[in-house]
Parts: C-alpha cells; structure tokens; sequence
C-alpha cells in the first residue's frame, strides 16, 4: 500500500482518528506521517523493542521479584549485567538465560504464558512430534506414579506408552 498523500512511499503509519463519532484512517510513510501528527498537535512516538523490553523488567513492573537484585550478577561467558540487560532490552549470549532465569521468568511467563518455547511445528512433523512429547510426558507421570506407589494408575500409563510407541513405531516403518 502506498502512503495516501505523497502516493510515492509505502505506506508504514496507520493512524486512526476518532473525532465526534466519525472515524478516519490514513495510511502514511514515515515522512508524510510526522507532518501529519505535527499538524494535528500529536508528537510522533517513538518506539523500539528494546525499550519495551527494558520497560517490562523495570523492577516496579516484575512481580513476584520483590527483594531480588535488580542488578544481579555478570553472565560467566559474556560479561553482561541483568542492569545492562534491562537498558538495552537484549541478552548477550544463551548462557544469559541461565544466569538471569530468576529474572527473566516472570516476564516471558507474562509475555508468552510459559517459559517453555514450543515454537512452531513443520505440518508433516506434527504428528511425529506431538506423540513425541505425549510419550515424554507420560513417562514422566509414569515415574511420579510409581515414586508415590499408585501402580494402578501407573499401569494405565504404561498401556498407553505402548500404544504410543507402536504409532510411533508403524509411522516410522509407513504402516
């Protein structure tokens, strides 16, 4: 879509306008945009992931941090503080994950409502996959079951690993 006034620019601000019950939408470029805004009184916003970021881990805004260290410690393999992490919105390496996981929890559970990344799944995969982390769960109530000594229930859940193995089995084979 190109910018509505300039007809030259993609158009990459959408700016909605509601003014005595009647609605009006521009589609603008940037440039036209901040002239747009400047005429109508409104000051262009900036905006930027990482300061997005670094808002959500304002110690104000984590719950359940009350106490923590906001500054933490250094990330062993790169040297980033949590306090560098909050400012600039971005980790350093992977091992940062490891180091700031108290602090970073809350957050990505608000943000993703887990802190387990799944991610997306290729369609041909799914089923592969999917039966792949039923078994993996079941193992897992599996050994609770029989940590608590409930061998009823633990026998269910055995059957039902076996069937899943052989889905999985004849999947492989193309049966």
């Amino acid at each position: 879509m190109l910018c509505e006034q300039c007809k030259q620019a993609p158009a990459t601000v959408h700016i909605t306008q509601v003014v005595n019950d009647v609605r009006r939408e521009m589609h603008l470029c940037e440039q036209c945009a901040a002239q747009v805004t400047g005429d109508l009184g409104l000051s262009w916003p900036t905006f930027s992931f990482n300061k997005l970021l670094g808002g959500l881990l304002a110690p104000d805004s984590v719950t359940g941090l009350a106490g923590a260290p906001a500054t933490g410690g250094r990330c062993p393999n790169c040297g980033l503080s949590f306090a560098d992490y909050r400012r600039m919105g971005l980790l350093g390496c992977s091992q940062c994950y490891e180091t700031f996981d108290r602090q970073l929890e809350p957050v990505l559970r608000r943000l993703h409502g887990n802190t387990v990344h799944t991610g997306k799944v290729p369609l041909r995969q799914a089923g592969r996959l999917r039966i792949e982390r039923e078994l993996e769960r079941l193992r897992q109530e599996l050994q609770e079951a029989i940590g608590k000594e409930e061998y009823e229930r633990a026998a269910v859940l055995r059957d039902r690993i076996r069937m899943l193995e052989k889905q999985q089995q004849s999947a492989r084979s193309g049966g």
